[in-house]
């Protein structure tokens, strides 16, 4: 049984469908982002789960108990479900302790049993030292610990963060995003996360469910969301790519001025000919200065470079074949350079070639 259950969960407004019947389901300490643009229904989605929006259509389930359906929404303090949110949410006038420590304490629990779990959470979250200061004597990511420490410590069934590091400058996203991904392995506590950043998803998450106006395209692993997309719209939304457009026919992919062999492809056609959309990844792709004696399966031609930048960690190249009218980007190590205007040659394995819709 899934510790969470969205299915067919809708949500308009007058003629708007901001959530669009997803289907979602998370198993007991599994760690599951929501990913999109603005406006694509995640936190909406989000917030029905809380039980701060009631849906117009579908079912929310946490252990097989029915939360919100059209007719019937449990409040959200009756959920067992801890939610952060982008402004972290806590008390200027309380101490690091005290915020800790306040859940506890509107659930009544002895003295001795606070104090005990919430020592505990501070040096899980290390922020022991800092247990009588205040939140204006706190930095951002110091504040954003004490919202973790504040929703783990009442051990709840479900945990909900809603863009919790936007606030944060990019260096401290950067470390709390890790932060994150270590707590949730310590307490393996069932969380959905929500945000557009795809470096947030990509490093805390389980699986991710990329979202796109108010439908769920795809849900996967992290690197098969970057590897395998199915839509147009993940391929994009997920690093970089290439969209081109091939043809099907006699078992081949054909371009302009070459061809690949359909079989060879990351996800081989479901037709034998028409129209087809592929991604390309710019680092599955490979400038070489003169054509190599062996292929080793992979597709070669002639190109030259149009454009270049420097990226520190890497060149990013456009390049056009010689029998094509498409560009293509190219990523390449700092050492291979290549001037503008140089002819080169592009090897494409097929294998990292990938159909989408």
């Amino acid at each position: 049984m899934p510790k969470l259950d969205l299915r067919d969960l809708s949500k308009t407004y007058g003629s708007i469908k901001v959530v669009d019947s997803i289907n979602l389901s998370l198993d007991t300490g599994e760690f599951v982002s929501l990913l999109g643009p603005s406006g694509c229904g995640k936190t909406t989605t989000l917030r029905m789960i809380a039980g701060f929006i009631e849906p117009n259509g579908g079912t929310i389930e946490v252990d097989g108990k029915v939360l919100s359906a059209p007719d019937s929404v449990t409040p959200p303090e009756r959920r067992q479900m801890s939610m952060i949110f982008q402004s972290y949410a806590i008390w200027p006038n309380m101490t690091v302790a005290q915020n800790v420590g306040f859940g506890l304490e509107l659930r009544k629990l002895p003295r001795t049993e606070i104090k005990r779990r919430v020592g505990r959470i501070l040096e899980v979250v290390k922020m022991s030292h800092l247990a009588d200061r205040y939140p204006s004597e706190l930095s951002g990511g110091q504040q954003q610990r004490v919202a973790l420490a504040r929703a783990i410590v009442v051990e709840p069934s479900v945990l909900l963060l809603d863009e919790p590091l936007s606030n944060l400058d990019a260096n401290l996203r950067e470390e709390m995003r890790f932060e994150i991904r270590r707590l949730h392995d310590e307490f393996r506590i069932t969380t959905v996360y929500v945000t557009h950043d795809q470096a947030e998803a990509m490093a805390t998450s389980d699986r991710i469910a990329v979202m796109n106006a108010g439908r769920i395209e795809q849900v996967d692993a992290p690197h098969l969301l970057y590897t395998r997309p199915r839509t147009r719209f993940v391929a994009g939304f997920i690093g970089r790519t290439n969209l081109v457009g091939a043809r099907l026919s006699q078992g081949l992919v054909g371009f302009d001025g070459f061809a690949i062999p359909a079989a060879r492809l990351a996800t081989p056609p479901d037709r034998t000919d028409g129209e087809v959309l592929l991604s390309v990844r710019p680092q599955n792709m490979t400038l070489l200065p003169d054509k190599p004696q062996d292929t080793n399966g992979h597709a070669v031609l002639p190109v030259e470079v149009t454009r270049r930048v420097f990226l520190g960690e890497s060149w990013d190249y456009v390049v056009r074949p010689s029998e094509a009218g498409v560009e293509l980007r190219v990523s390449a190590a700092p050492a291979q350079i290549h001037d503008v205007g140089t002819k080169v040659w592009l090897a494409l394995d097929p294998s990292q070639v990938v159909i989408v819709t």
